[in-house]
This record gives C-alpha cells, sequence and structure tokens, in this order.
C-alpha cells in the first residue's frame, strides 16, 4: 500500500518596495519568517498595502520613519485611511549613499541626478558643496533612479543608490559616503491583515492613529495626558492634517509598552472616551529590543489592585 506525498508547505508572500537591492528590501531580509519565501516587489507604499488587504501578500514592508526626515507621511497617511491593518514588527536600515553613474562617465560631467526624493534631501549638502548647478529628478526608489539611468529611461547623468547596487548592475562609482549625516538610519513596519497582536515581550511598542475631538485650548494636552498620567513614554508624536478642512490634524503615536500591559490598556480606555476615533494600529516588539522601564506605581499589580478595591467598594465587602 503506497502513502499518498505530503503537499508542499504553502509560500507566504511579502510585498516591498522595490525593485531588488532597495533598503526596503534590507529591512525584509531581517524577518526570519520571511527567509525562502515568495517575496513581491512593488512600486508604492499603497500598492504595497493594498497587496495585504486583497490578499496578494500576506504581509508588506514599509518605510514609516526616518532619523533625519522623521516621518514618512506617505505611510503614515495610508495607515490612517486603509482599514484592516496590523504592525507586526519593526526594524531599522542604516542608510548610507553612493553616486553612480554608466561606465565611463566622470564626476564632473554630471549635471542631472535622479534619487528618491527623501534620499536627495538627505544628501543635498553635499550635492550642494560639490554640484552646485545640479538638477534633481525624482525617482520611485533609489534603486529605480539607478536602474533607470543603465536602461536610458530616466534622462540622467547620475543617480543615488544605496552601495549594494554596484553588485547588481554595471556602474561607475563616483563617489561614497554621500549623506548628510554618517548616523542616519530608516525605521521600517511589517504590515498585516488585523490578527491579535505578538505576545508581549517586555520590550514592546504600541502604534496608534488619534484624532482630537475639537479644537479647543489644552486639547492636545489633555490626549497627552491619557499617557502621561499612566507612566507611559511616547517615542513618536506627529501630526498629520487630515484633510477635510483647514486646522484639523490627526495624531500619530507609538507608545512604550503593549496593549496586553496594564497601563496601556488603561490609557486606551481613557483615549475611546475622549477621541471620536482611535486607530489602534499594533503592539509589537522593539527593534533595539529595549527593556521598557516604568516606575513601580505604574506596574500591573497596581492597577489590578485598583480595581479589586474598586470591586469591593461596589459589592459592601469591608475594608481591611
Amino acid at each position: 500500500m503506497t502513502s499518498e506525498p505530503l503537499a508542499a508547505p504553502t509560500r507566504r508572500t511579502y510585498s516591498f518596495l522595490g525593485p531588488a537591492g532597495t533598503f526596503t528590501e534590507a529591512a525584509l531580509a531581517q524577518v526570519p519568517e520571511a527567509r525562502d519565501q515568495n517575496w513581491r516587489p512593488v512600486r508604492n507604499v499603497g500598492e504595497a498595502l493594498a497587496d495585504v488587504v486583497e490578499g496578494r501578500s500576506d504581509a508588506a514592508m514599509i518605510a514609516i520613519e526616518n532619523s533625519v526626515d522623521g516621518g514618512v507621511s506617505t505611510t503614515q497617511d495610508a495607515l490612517a485611511t486603509v482599514p484592516g491593518l496590523r504592525i507586526v514588527g519593526e526594524y531599522l536600515v542604516p542608510v548610507e549613499f553612493v553616486l553612480v553613474a554608466k561606465p565611463g562617465v566622470r564626476l564632473e560631467a554630471v549635471s542631472v541626478i535622479a534619487a528618491h526624493p527623501v534620499a536627495y534631501a538627505q544628501c543635498l549638502t553635499w550635492l550642494t558643496a560639490t554640484l552646485p548647478e545640479h538638477s534633481h529628478i525624482p525617482a520611485a526608489s533609489n534603486v529605480a533612479a539607478a536602474v533607470g539611468i543603465v536602461d536610458g529611461v530616466i534622462d540622467a547623468d547620475a543617480a543615488i543608490a544605496p552601495p549594494g547596487i554596484l553588485k547588481l548592475h554595471d556602474l561607475e562609482l563616483l563617489a561614497e559616503k554621500i549623506g548628510d549625516n554618517a548616523h542616519a538610519v530608516t525605521r521600517f513596519v511589517l504590515v498585516s491583515r488585523t490578527a491579535p497582536p505578538p505576545a508581549p515581550t517586555g520590550a514592546d511598542k504600541t502604534s496608534l492613529i488619534v484624532e482630537l475631538p475639537e479644537d479647543h485650548p489644552g486639547a492636545l494636552l489633555e490626549l497627552l495626558e491619557q499617557f502621561a498620567t499612566r507612566g507611559i513614554n511616547l517615542s513618536l508624536l506627529a501630526s498629520r492634517p487630515i484633510g477635510d478642512e483647514l486646522g484639523r490634524y490627526r495624531f500619530v503615536i507609538d507608545a512604550d509598552g503593549h496593549i496586553e500591559d496594564e497601563r496601556m490598556a488603561d490609557a486606551l480606555l481613557g483615549l475611546r472616551r475622549f477621541s471620536p476615533r482611535v486607530l489602534y494600529l499594533g503592539s509589537y516588539p522593539r527593534a533595539d529590543r529595549a527593556i521598557v522601564r516604568y516606575p513601580d506605581r505604574y506596574s500591573d499589580e497596581v492597577f489590578v489592585e485598583a480595581r479589586d478595591w474598586l470591586r469591593g467598594l461596589v459589592s459592601g465587602e469591608p475594608e481591611a
């Protein structure tokens, strides 16, 4: 009697800003469960998130924050408006840039440079000093800029790209380490469809998007007090226009801790009572795995004891 062959395990698919060689691909390479799976290059954040929502991908890696330029507005706005998503992890990638061109091109001959706008801004001091009369052509990604000049699709003399591009394409290295900040880092998040958060690790972060109920003096302070009075540190607070009228903003928040922490759960309840819209994006391990520290008076046990005390008062139990 012969047994049926076992079916091959289903491979997962991950979307990332392509083509191969981007910083986003470098971030995805840090995800253990993504190794030896299907990697799907896309052209922009919207396409990556649509892949997840519509089921073409199991998760997408997207840039959300840069240590030089701050939050990535296209990502923050997309997360605020595309329903059914959860952040399940974050990853940090050091940012380094090179200037490349077709073989034979010399640096002094460069007058038009292709680059992603964020990368261009991060190299502007070097470019102004070295090529003061240059002009810039925006590209969907830095790898796309380099590939575009190789293929002749982009009418530029050179491109700003990550160093790994030199291993993938026949390009001339005109200059390296051209970024204005040697310590620049980009933070990426892995986004999946709505699912329970990973278990707490003690080194976690919770991401939210919150709208103010109305514009009045102290409204933002009231929002922040939901965290401050529970001993929760915020590692990111950024405002983005809602877009329906002038003066209306939503706030993108990263808070230290996990939704299963008593203090964080209590803060979310406070936010829910305060705000007309609280969007929970997820609780997930910090990329640096730094343990979240807080005063003992904000420990889980203190919150549980306070709730038990109140229940006792309501039920008529004698106080000890």
